[in-house]
C-alpha cells in the first residue's frame, strides 16, 4: 500500500469571474473538504499546504490568459511538491483548486518520461487559440488545461522547465465524461480530429464502468499514468456546486467504480481533484459526499 502525501491547493486562479465582483470560490475546497473530514477519512502520510495566490480580473503584459504568470508561479511550487512525493514513492493527491492546478502535477510527473493522463471531467477543457478569439476576451486556463498539457496555446502554462514537448501526448490522453460534443454548437470541436481517447458521457453511460475501464485500459497501453477529477463530471442534480454544472453525468455509482480500479493500478501515480465550490454548497453537504466519495475510492488500496 502506496503512502499519501495530500497536497491542498488552494487555486482559483483559472475561472473567470460569473459576475462583477465576483470571486471562484474554488480555492476553500481544499479547506472546506477537510473540514468535512477529509484528513481522518484518507490518513494521509503527508499533509502539505501551497498559499492561496491572489485572484485578478486584470490583464497582465505579454499574456491574453487571466492570472497568467500568477497561474505559472504556483504550478511550478506546485510541481516541487509533488516531485518530492514522488521521490519518495508517495502517491501524491492533489486537491484544488481549479482545473489549472493540472499543468503543475503533470509538470512535476512528466519528469521521470512520458506519461499518460486519464481526464475525467464534464468539459474537455480544450480550448485554445485555434478555436477561439484571443483578442476578444481573457481566456480562463480552467477551459483550457487539457489543450494547455497537450502543447496548445501560449509557452506561458504550456513550457515548462526540463520537459521537452508538450506535458502529455495526445496518444496518451483519455478524456471520460464531456457532455457538450454532440451539440451542433459544440465550441472544441476540432479534439475530434485528435489522437486522444474520447469516451463522452453519453457513450460511458451506455458502455458502464466495465467497459469503459477495458476501452481505458487498451488505450493506457501500460503508460505510467495521472488521473485527473473535475467533479462536475457528475451531473447538476447531484453535484451543482461546480463553475459550469450540467446534465447528463456519470452516475455516481459508476464513477466509484472507475476512479477506484483507476486509482488501484500500479501505474497510477498520482491525482488531482478539482473546482468544488463550497461558496455553493451552504450546507456543507456536498463537502461531504465528495469525501465520503473518495474515502470510498481509496479504501480499495
Amino acid at each position: 500500500m502506496r503512502k499519501m502525501c495530500l497536497i491542498r491547493a488552494p487555486s482559483n486562479l483559472g475561472l473567470r469571474p460569473l459576475r462583477p465582483g465576483h470571486v471562484p470560490g474554488t480555492w476553500r475546497a481544499p479547506q472546506a473538504l477537510s473540514e468535512a473530514g477529509l484528513i481522518e477519512v484518507l490518513a494521509p502520510a503527508k499533509v502539505v499546504d501551497l498559499e492561496r495566490p491572489a485572484y485578478s480580473t486584470e490583464p497582465r503584459p505579454g499574456t491574453r490568459l487571466r492570472n497568467g504568470p500568477a497561474i505559472r508561479r504556483f504550478n511550478l511550487d506546485l510541481a516541487e511538491i509533488v516531485a518530492g512525493a514522488l521521490g519518495r514513492g508517495e502517491f501524491p493527491l492533489v486537491i484544488g483548486g481549479d482545473c489549472s492546478i493540472l499543468l503543475g502535477a503533470l509538470a512535476a510527473a512528466r519528469r521521470s518520461g512520458p506519461l499518460a493522463l486519464v481526464h475525467v471531467d464534464g468539459h474537455s477543457d480544450f480550448r485554445h487559440p485555434g478555436n477561439y478569439d484571443v483578442a476578444a476576451a481573457l481566456g480562463s486556463a480552467a477551459g483550457m488545461d487539457l489543450a494547455l498539457a497537450t502543447g496548445r496555446g501560449e509557452p506561458l502554462l504550456a513550457d515548462w522547465p526540463g520537459i521537452a514537448g508538450p506535458l502529455v501526448a495526445d496518444e496518451l490522453v483519455i478524456q471520460i465524461g464531456e457532455r457538450e460534443s454532440r451539440d451542433a454548437d459544440f465550441a472544441w470541436p476540432d479534439i475530434n480530429s485528435t489522437a486522444m481517447t474520447l469516451i463522452d458521457v453519453f457513450a460511458a453511460r451506455e458502455l458502464g464502468a466495465t467497459k469503459v475501464l477495458d476501452k481505458t485500459r487498451a488505450a493506457l497501453a501500460r503508460s505510467p499514468y495521472w488521473l485527473h477529477l473535475d467533479v462536475d463530471v457528475l451531473d447538476q442534480t447531484v453535484m451543482p456546486a461546480v463553475d459550469s454544472p450540467g446534465s447528463p453525468g456519470i452516475d455516481p455509482d459508476d464513477l466509484f467504480a472507475i476512479l477506484s480500479a483507476l486509482v488501484a493500478g500500479p501505474a497510477c501515480i498520482g491525482m488531482d481533484i478539482t473546482i468544488f465550490d463550497p461558496d455553493l454548497d451552504p450546507t456543507g453537504d456536498l463537502a461531504a459526499l465528495l469525501v465520503s466519495l473518495l474515502g470510498r475510492v481509496f479504501a480499495q488500496q
